[in-house]
């Protein structure tokens, strides 16, 4: 391997302490305390790790932290009540409500109800707009975490060439107006892009975010350009035991550091910067609200 290894668990660790110092002003000067308030509707087992994750980080950081567990057939009317008892409780900044929802609860609506200014997940059409139009919005934690490493790595991102493997919602259409905000120039490649390899050998900034196990190889990469990788796939690993998973990305992580710059790996690299970029929201959420000044270097 050539490439330099860029940590997002350290990084995280990093941005985490700088919103717990940040906690710690807003507590001694102004007597506030930023509150994030998660919904967890269901039984889902992945959901239950995250959301156990993130309350435990919120806690760690001085924030407030509340939870809202509710039965997998929670109506839609009883879970739009709790969002709009959270929007009018000016102790949360912050709202996030766990996705995937169960099947009967329309996730679009869920999330529109969401006051835009404390939708810190960033999903909320309001923020998709002013995102897209480069004004003030809550940003997407996974695109904000990224764009967070590349700046450190880089500096400036201006002028390089990056590619965005895939078009979803929460990640790749933010992460593509991150990358315009910050000067690159700004491709977004999917499953129907032709000469999809020839694409992303043109990037300087590599951004694999499928949900595809591997499905980047090392021949696709740029020599020297920077991968990230966003996917989170779960393999069967036999050699481990029986029924033992193994976790990879979405890039064929051998293959593209052998030719790479510099890459994230999985574990451990965007994954630990999602949870840290939810928390560095909901103080920018808190400071907004407060008419603050907003900590530095932990915005878009």
């Amino acid at each position: 391997m050539s490439a330099t290894l860029i940590d997002g668990k350290a990084f995280a660790a990093r941005v985490r302490a700088q919103v717990a110092e940040h906690v710690t002003r807003l507590k001694a000067d102004h007597g506030i305390t930023p509150g994030l308030a998660v919904v967890l509707v269901g039984e889902d087992p992945a959901s239950q790790v995250y959301v156990r994750s993130k309350g435990k980080q919120t806690t760690e950081v001085g924030m407030k932290s509340v939870e809202h567990k509710l039965d997998v057939d929670t109506s839609e009317a009883d879970l739009l009540a709790i969002v709009d008892q959270l929007n009018k409780d000016p102790e949360i900044h912050g709202i996030l409500v766990q996705l995937p929802l169960p099947k009967h609860l329309d996730e679009d609506l869920v999330i529109n109800s969401i006051a835009p200014e404390k939708d810190v997940d960033g999903f909320h059409i309001s923020n998709v707009g002013l995102l897209g139009t480069g004004q003030k919005s809550m940003v997407p934690c996974t695109p904000l975490g990224c764009l967070m490493m590349l700046r450190d790595y880089h500096g400036s991102l201006s002028g390089m060439d990056a590619v965005v493997v895939g078009r979803s919602n929460i990640v790749g259409k933010p992460m593509a107006q991150l990358l315009l905000g910050d000067s690159c120039t700004v491709t977004i490649a999917h499953s129907r892009t032709k000469d999809l390899a020839d694409v992303v050998r043109r990037a300087d900034i590599v951004v694999a975010a499928v949900g595809r196990p591997e499905m980047v190889p090392g021949d696709w990469i740029k020599p020297g350009a920077t991968v990230i990788d966003v996917g989170i796939n779960r393999l069967d690993a036999p050699e481990k035991g029986e029924g033992k998973t193994r976790l990879v990305g979405d890039v064929d992580f051998d293959s593209c550091a052998a030719v790479a710059g510099a890459i994230t790996p999985v574990p451990g690299g965007v994954g630990p910067m999602t949870i840290a970029c939810l928390l560095a929201n909901t103080v920018t959420a808190c400071c907004r609200a407060n008419g603050l000044e907003e900590p530095e270097g932990l915005t878009a």
